[in-house]
């Protein structure tokens, strides 16, 4: 390895794709790589992936990519940077190999039943004074609970509890640790209060020493052993940092970070961090950790967003490649005008996470008529996300957290047209990033921390702006706004029967 040009290199596991990036000392990406995968929805609101068979094997892959043509290899490599989806449940035996697949983040809707248990056994203000947040969907706990209770033979073998940035960053050093904003969702496991693992409730989910060590993202987590090494062709030794969810590098990477920066990701889900000086418990909303001592954020997540586009695109397109078809319903939807034509969609298709926390509630397309087409409803569905959008930040505003800065990013941010829909129907602008390089360029630069190479106050260097969205027809979706609020509670008990 060149000690006077080493690269840092970034890896993020996605929902639906996995990507790397090899970034040098200046946070400019040198080589990049992409494989797909598939989320598996074995029944109707479980959501699950193989920890080997996709993630780990995705890693594998991706490093045999940026390193095949010789021009890069495991050597050059100073420091390295995780991130993936989650917060998710990988239980693992005595050896560290996954017992079953791992239960996904708040897609997975299965545990229910087990988030009344504890809401009555614990209590909702008990819950909310640990934590600083409800159980939701999102939470870890009542999956290790609905583990216990659905199928006690794993649950028997269970050694340690982990997650999915975890999982690799195990694979990658042999080292059991996770980050605390991803920990916090962990309730009545994690103490919001003083950041640490807890044992009150340990008798109702899981002990704490069946959990992985605490970390801040930028802290080196360990170095790549000889048997991952041999791998992946990375230098044994290599530092890896303990990592983050996805959404947490993206942030990182476009450097929201400082008080009042928002991060407004348009993925699969939309997902939202807020970094804030003293937020305040505010119903539907998550308070966290953020990436670096002493930070603090408020965070939420749409659980459909861009799948719903892709389910759209594939029903409406006869499954047609995707940039093309994609490409055409975006233009058609343009030169609908904003509203639709009378049309709401409520993008609740795998339930909801915030603000509502209803796991039950579900899809709704309200005002049809003969006279609609596949553009008018293309172009509903972009509101109608953008509706949510909104919705979520109007939930923000009461947790004491004021908006000074949005950055969007994430491939919903491509061509200008949904950007665009959410500052008019949010009166909010958005800065887009130089370049749309996701999270892996904040687990690049988690790396170069770890590895000593960088410092938390060098992120400025490694991002920039290359436009500003801002809006222009704000008045045109009021009326919208307020039928897309009013429609929810309006059908709430017809969605749960």
């Amino acid at each position: 390895m060149s000690t006077s040009s080493p690269l840092f290199l970034g890896i993020d596991i996605g929902s639906s794709s996995s990507k790397a990036a090899l970034v040098d000392r200046d946070g400019r990406t040198v080589a990049t790589a992409s494989i797909g995968h598939e989320m598996s929805i074995p029944r109707p609101g479980w959501a699950e992936q193989d920890a080997d068979g996709i993630w780990w094997n995705d890693v594998v892959q991706l490093c045999r990519r940026l390193f095949v043509d010789g021009i890069h290899a495991g050597d050059d490599v100073a420091g390295v940077g995780v991130s993936a989806i989650g917060p998710c449940v990988v239980p693992l035996d005595a050896q560290g190999r996954p017992l079953r697949p791992s239960i996904l983040y708040g897609v997975d809707t299965r545990a229910t039943s087990q988030i009344l248990q504890l809401e009555q056994t614990v209590g909702k203000e008990e819950i909310n004074r640990v934590s600083g947040m409800d159980l939701s969907s999102q939470a870890v706990s009542p999956k290790i609970l609905w583990l216990r209770q659905e199928e006690p033979d794993v649950w028997a073998a269970t050694a340690m509890l982990t997650t999915a940035t975890s999982y690799v960053v195990f694979r990658l050093t042999g080292e059991h640790v996770i980050d605390h904003h991803t920990a916090a969702h962990s309730m009545l496991l994690y103490d919001g209060r003083d950041n640490t693992w807890t044992d009150t409730y340990a008798d109702l989910v899981v002990e704490s020493h069946r959990l992985p060590r605490l970390g801040w993202s930028h802290e080196c987590a360990g170095g790549v052993t000889k048997a991952a090494a041999s791998t992946t062709g990375l230098r044994p030794g290599t530092p890896v940092a303990v990592g983050a969810v996805d959404a947490l590098s993206e942030a990182v990477g476009v450097g929201a970070v400082e008080i009042g920066d928002l991060m407004l990701m348009y993925g699969s889900t939309a997902f939202f961090i807020l970094v804030a000086e003293n937020p305040q418990p505010a119903p539907g909303m998550w308070l966290l950790p953020g990436a670096f001592p002493g930070s603090r954020t408020v965070a939420a997540g749409m659980a459909t967003t861009g799948s719903l586009t892709e389910w759209f695109r594939r029903l409406a397109t006869n499954d047609e490649p995707s940039d093309a078809a994609f490409a055409e319903l975006f233009a058609q939807a343009a030169a609908i005008p904003p509203g639709s034509r009378g049309l709401i969609v409520l993008p609740y298709f795998s339930g909801e996470r915030t603000p509502i926390n209803d796991p039950e509630a579900r899809g709704v397309i309200a005002g049809l008529s003969l006279s609609h087409g596949r553009a008018d409803l293309f172009r509903a569905i972009l509101e109608g996300v953008a509706y949510g959008i909104r919705h979520n930040l109007d939930a923000m505003s009461a947790a004491n957290a004021p908006v000074r800065r949005v950055v969007a990013v994430g491939g919903g941010t491509a061509g200008g047209l949904w950007p665009q829909i959410v500052s008019d129907v949010a009166a909010i602008e958005q800065e887009i990033p130089v370049e749309g390089r996701g999270a892996v360029l904040g687990d690049a630069f988690l790396g170069a921390v770890a590895a000593g190479y960088r410092t938390i106050g060098d992120l400025g260097e490694w991002t920039g702006v290359a436009h500003v969205v801002t809006p222009s027809e704000t008045a045109a979706y009021e009326e919208g706004f307020r039928r897309y609020v009013g429609l929810y509670p309006a059908i709430k008990s017809v969605m749960s029967r």
